[in-house]
This record gives C-alpha cells, sequence and structure tokens, in this order.
C-alpha cells in the first residue's frame, strides 16, 4: 500500500509508525514565531525551561509580519521581548522590515520541498504551496518545538482534489481557489491534509500556488500540498545553491479518505460575500454593491506577479472619487522589485495608497482595515466580521480589486475591461 505526499514527508521525519490516525513524535526541520504569539512563546521557555537553550538555533526564527512597524504599545513590547531573546539565544531575526514569515520562508530557501515547518501563523500551512509541511500551533505547542526541536502530531487522512478544465483570464489562481472553497465549504478539509491535481493546478506558478494553499485554512484543512514542478524546485535549487532538492510525490497506490472533481472549464471571476470566506458566487451574481475601499495584499495575493495583475487594470487609469485603494506587497523583495520595475510608480499614479511589507490590513495592523458599515473588497483570505475593521469585507482577486477600485462597485473585471476598450476588447 503506497503513501501520501504528507505521510512520506512525516515517515523521512518520525521514527514511529506513520498511518491516518496514529500519533507520532515529529522532528522539526524549522520552528518559528511571529509578532502574534512570540512573546507567549518566550514566556513559556522562561516559565517552564528557565535557564535552557533552544535546542538548535540555526532552525529557529523569529519573523514579525502582524504589525510592522509596532503601531501599539502592546505589540512593540512584544516584538522587543522576542528581539532580546533572539540576541541572547543567537536565533534568527526577520525583523520589521522583513515582509511575511512564510513569504520569507520560501524566498530564503528555509521551508523547501519535504520539510517540515511549524509556527504560530495560522495560515503557515502556505507553504505546501512548494511541496512542505508548514503547520501553525499554540504558543505552548511551538515553545516546546523551540526547546525540543520536535512534536507530537497526529497523522492526518489525506482528501485528493481533481480539477479538471482550465479557464482564462480575467479569472485568475484567486478565483480557482475562491471556488473551490465555495464548493468544499469551511468544512471540507476539515481535520484532513489535501493533495490538489489537474491541468489547472500544473500550470500555476509560484505565486498562484501560494494564492491556493493560502485559503487551505479556510476549508478546515491542515495542509494542502501542491507537488513542486520543475520551475519550482529550479526556484529553490538556485536559491540556495543546493542540487539535492526534490519532490516529494505521493505513491500512485496511495489511499486517500475520499478524492474529490471539481471542474472549473470556463471559470468566470468568483467573490466571497461578506461575512464568510465560503460564501462564494460569480462577481456577477453579487449584486449592485457599492464599495467604499480596496485592499490588495495579504500572504494570499501580496506577490508581484498579484499586484502586476491589478496594474493591467489600473494603469494609465485612477480610482474613482471616493474609494481608497490600499496595497501592501508581501515582503521586502517584492516592495523593492515594485520600486525597480517602475510598478510601484504605476500604482501611485492611478491614486494607489502603497505601505511597506507585511500584512498589511488582514492582521488588523497596518492599512486595509475597514470603518463601521464600510464596503471593502479585499484580496486576503478572511472577511468574518472584524477580521479587517468594522465594515463589510468581499473576498476577491486583485484584478476584481482592481475593476471595484477604478469603478467604486463590486463588477466583475471582464465587463469593466469590455465597458473600457468597447473597440479592441482587452488581451489575456
Amino acid at each position: 500500500m503506497g503513501n501520501t505526499i504528507i505521510e512520506k514527508i512525516f515517515m523521512a521525519h518520525t521514527t514511529d509508525p506513520v498511518r491516518p490516525g496514529s500519533i507520532i513524535w515529529l522532528d522539526l526541520d524549522v520552528r518559528s514565531a511571529r509578532d502574534f504569539g512570540g512573546a507567549n512563546v518566550v514566556g513559556h521557555l522562561e516559565k517552564h525551561f528557565p535557564g535552557e537553550a533552544v535546542a538548535d538555533p540555526a532552525k529557529t526564527y523569529f519573523t514579525f509580519d502582524c504589525n510592522v512597524p509596532a503601531n501599539t504599545i502592546g505589540y512593540a513590547n512584544n516584538q522587543h521581548i522576542c528581539r532580546q531573546f533572539a540576541r541572547r539565544e543567537g536565533v534568527h531575526l526577520h525583523d520589521v522590515d522583513a515582509g511575511i514569515g512564510s513569504h520569507i520562508m520560501i524566498e530564503e530557501g528555509i521551508a523547501v520541498p519535504g520539510t517540515t515547518v511549524v509556527g504560530t501563523d495560522s495560515h503557515l500551512n502556505i507553504l505546501g504551496a512548494v511541496g512542505s509541511f508548514g503547520q501553525g500551533m499554540g504558543d505552548q505547542d511551538i515553545a516546546f518545538g523551540f526547546r525540543t526541536g520536535r512534536t507530537w502530531f497526529e497523522v492526518p487522512e489525506t482528501i485528493r482534489i481533481d480539477v479538471k478544465g482550465t479557464y482564462d483570464f480575467p479569472t485568475t489562481a484567486k478565483d480557482l481557489t475562491l471556488y473551490i472553497v465555495g464548493k468544499l465549504g469551511s468544512k471540507g478539509l476539515l481535520g484532513c491534509a489535501a493533495e490538489f491535481y489537474g491541468q489547472a493546478i500544473d500550470r500555476l506558478n509560484l505565486a498562484e500556488r501560494i494564492t491556493l494553499a493560502s485559503m487551505v485554512t479556510e476549508m478546515g484543512g491542515i495542509t494542502g500540498f501542491i507537488t513542486p514542478s520543475e520551475d519550482i524546485l529550479a526556484y529553490f535549487r538556485q536559491r540556495t545553491g543546493r542540487t539535492d532538492i526534490a519532490a516529494v510525490t505521493a505513491d500512485p497506490d496511495a489511499t486517500y479518505v475520499r478524492t474529490v472533481e471539481i471542474d472549473v472549464t470556463g471559470l468566470e471571476p468568483q467573490i466571497a460575500l461578506s461575512p464568510k470566506p465560503d460564501k462564494v458566487v460569480p462577481v456577477r451574481e453579487a449584486g449592485d454593491i457599492r464599495v467604499d475601499s480596496v485592499f490588495i495584499g495579504s500572504c494570499t495575493n501580496g506577490r508581484m506577479e498579484d499586484l502586476q495583475a491589478a496594474a493591467r487594470l489600473l494603469k494609465g487609469r485612477q480610482v474613482a472619487p471616493g474609494v481608497m485603494l490600499r496595497i501592501v506587497p508581501a515582503t521586502r523583495e517584492v516592495w523593492r522589485e515594485m520600486l525597480a520595475s517602475g510598478l510601484m510608480a504605476e500604482l501611485s499614479a492611478a491614486g494607489a495608497v502603497i505601505s511597506n511589507q507585511g500584512c498589511g490590513g488582514c492582521a488588523s495592523g497596518q492599512i486595509g482595515m475597514t470603518g463601521k458599515n464600510e464596503v471593502q473588497v479585499s484580496t486576503g483570505n478572511r472577511n468574518f466580521a472584524g477580521k479587517q475593521g468594522d465594515g463589510f469585507t468581499y473576498l476577491a482577486s486583485p484584478v476584481t480589486a482592481a475593476a471595484a477600485a477604478l469603478t467604486g462597485r463590486i463588477v466583475s473585471p471582464g465587463e469593466f475591461l469590455r465597458q473600457a476598450e468597447p473597440e479592441g476588447g482587452y488581451h489575456g
């Protein structure tokens, strides 16, 4: 009997028998904490392991991304507690200028295919985008991981998701992701790992894979794996200088708790209605809704490709009067690329407010928050009441978000482009 991806990764990181439902001791390649929860991790270490060092400083990280730079005393205190601990223990620290922790781990080759990574980020399973096991855990569990270099874990069952068909611009990976969330619902992957397959999955680039993996949490999943392509493997080999990086693949006879088929042939742009990420409909069915603000960013859509997609609509046009467009790149690398390429100037000329790298309003820390009854279109992954402010948030792609910023209403980007360029049409 063959094994799934998560089973094979676990088998390489434990001496315990690996089968669905079994509890194992899992060796950790990387253990991390964010500015959210990081100070609590330090507190648990000092309380329960006084005077004892972390297991391996070279494999231990702090990443600040929720509130950067800190704009509250609480966050400022928490970040400095982590800084002092990092100096004392010699662990890695990616400070407020670095960006979203999970993205940094990908960019710097910290989380490569086949690795095990834990942290205080509920969306750390985003690392499944590159075939790495990432898992968010509570403060006490992460403190134990810091100290011992391992954690206990119940081996989950795996659901295979076969995506049939393909789609074309202005439909994007975010629309694919929202459609899958809508089909499976908030409990569709509950307690399980997932593996995604199909032509539409194979052709996803790194940024698009990140988008899909980032919303496995919204389906209740443990993690969602996309088997790394040769391009993904080449990316890591180039960044790390390693030639031994390889994909972990499921065996042909792997056992799945179930297989789900989802047809995306001709998929049109999608939107998640407030206040549930799985309340997904085609954008054209959302209704005539006025928009007050737009947020483009987060771990779901903060890559350069996401911002370029929005710029395809924004270039040479102006944000509608009374609408505030807020853009937050995922990392310092993306921010610098925006600056060097001229994209930052283009977006600014269109009327966007551009912030430093980080999570943005999605983490209640930077620009992107809403006031009472304010309507926002966001490229984030959650739109629960209070998550991005006191208003109403609709989740959409960067392209749909850009169309909303330009019209002041929720509108299908295809319809917007047809109206904006009636003679020549638009080019995907």
